[in-house]
C-alpha cells in the first residue's frame, strides 16, 4: 500500500561565521563555523511505490540529470544501506536559488533521507542516518540532525548550539561564486587560530573568505557594503548569500524595500531547531 508525506520543509541554512584553521594533506580545509536554520526553503512531497524500486523526481532541475540530483542520490543511498526494494515518487517545489550558498541541495537530500526512512519503515536512528548523509556532502548531516550547530573538521563534527534567533534580511547579490576556486586561491586565509563559543558571543568571529571574495566579485562587494551600512552585515559561506540581523520583522522588511537594484532579497527568521524536525515532531532526545 502506498504511503505519503506531503509539503515537507527543506530549510535553508546560513553560516554565522566561518574560520579556516588549516589545510589537510588531502586538500580539504579544517574549519570552524556556526550553522543556523531559516524558515525559508524548498518543499518536498513523497509517495512510496512498494512494488517498484524506481526513484522518480519531478520536476527535474535544469542542467542537473536526475541521477546526479542529491534528492535521487539520497534515496538510492538509503535503498542500498537498508536493502529495501521500495521506491518513491518525489515532487520538488524549488524556492531556494541554485548556487545561492544556502544549502538547498543538501537540505533537500536530508529531507529525503528522513522522509523515506519513515515511509519505508527502514527506521535507521538519526545518528546512523547522519553518518549515511555524510557520503552525500559535508553539510548534509547538520540538516539530518536538525539542530543549530557549532561545526568543526570539514564541517561534519557537530555540537548543538543556541545562537540568538533574530529576523534576517537575506540578500542574494546575483552572481555565482566558484566555491572551489575560492578555497583553492593562494590569497585565502588558512591559518586562523581556533576560537571558542565565547569569542563568537563577544563578536570576535568573522568570515575568512570575505576579503578575497569581495575583491573577486564586485556585486558581493556592493551588496555587503550596503548591508554593513545597516548593521552587522555578513557573508554566509563563500558569499553567494549575504545577511544582516534585525530585532523585528518590520525593521528587516523596511530594509528589504531599500535593497540595491537588481538584487533579490528575503525576510526570514533564524531557527535553532530545523523546521523539518518541528513539522515531523522529531524529539530532540532522539538526536
Amino acid at each position: 500500500m502506498s504511503r505519503e508525506l506531503n509539503h515537507l520543509p527543506a530549510p535553508a541554512k546560513i553560516n554565522l561565521f566561518l574560520h579556516i584553521t588549516g589545510r589537510r594533506a588531502d586538500g580539504y580545509h579544517e574549519l570552524q563555523t556556526l550553522f543556523q536554520f531559516l524558515d525559508l526553503g524548498d518543499r518536498l512531497s513523497f509517495r512510496t511505490t512498494p512494488k517498484d524500486s524506481r526513484i522518480l523526481l519531478s520536476p527535474e532541475l535544469p542542467g542537473v540529470p536526475a541521477e546526479q540530483n542529491l534528492i535521487v542520490r539520497a534515496a538510492r543511498l538509503l535503498q542500498q544501506a537498508t536493502g529495501t526494494r521500495q521506491g518513491a515518487v518525489i515532487q520538488l517545489q524549488k524556492r531556494l536559488p541554485m548556487g545561492g550558498g544556502l544549502g538547498g541541495g543538501s537540505s533537500d537530500a536530508a529531507t529525503t533521507l528522513i522522509a523515506l526512512n519513515r515511509l519505508w519503515d527502514t527506521e535507521l536512528p538519526l545518528p546512523e542516518l547522519a553518518a549515511l548523509a555524510l557520503q552525500l556532502g559535508a553539510d548534509v548531516p547538520v540538516f539530518v540532525r536538525g539542530f543549530a550547530a557549532w561545526a568543526e573538521g570539514v564541517g561534519e563534527k557537530l555540537q548543538p548550539a543556541s545562537p540568538p534567533t533574530p529576523w534576517y534580511l537575506l540578500l542574494l547579490p546575483g552572481c555565482e561564486v566558484a566555491t572551489a576556486a575560492v578555497f583553492g586561491h593562494p590569497d585565502l586565509t588558512r591559518n586562523s587560530p581556533p576560537v571558542q563559543w565565547q569569542d563568537y558571543a563577544e563578536g570576535r568571529c568573522g568570515n575568512d573568505c570575505e576579503a578575497l571574495v569581495r575583491r573577486l566579485y564586485p556585486e558581493i562587494e556592493r551588496g555587503l557594503s550596503w548591508l554593513k551600512g545597516l548593521g552587522r552585515g555578513a557573508m554566509s559561506g563563500t558569499g553567494a548569500s549575504l545577511f544582516c540581523p534585525f530585532e523585528s520583522e518590520e525593521e528587516a522588511q523596511r530594509a528589504l524595500e531599500q535593497r540595491p537594484e537588481g538584487m533579490e532579497g528575503f525576510v526570514c527568521r533564524g531557527h535553532n531547531r530545523s523546521p523539518l524536525h518541528q513539522h515531523l515532531q522529531i524529539q530532540t532526545e532522539t538526536l
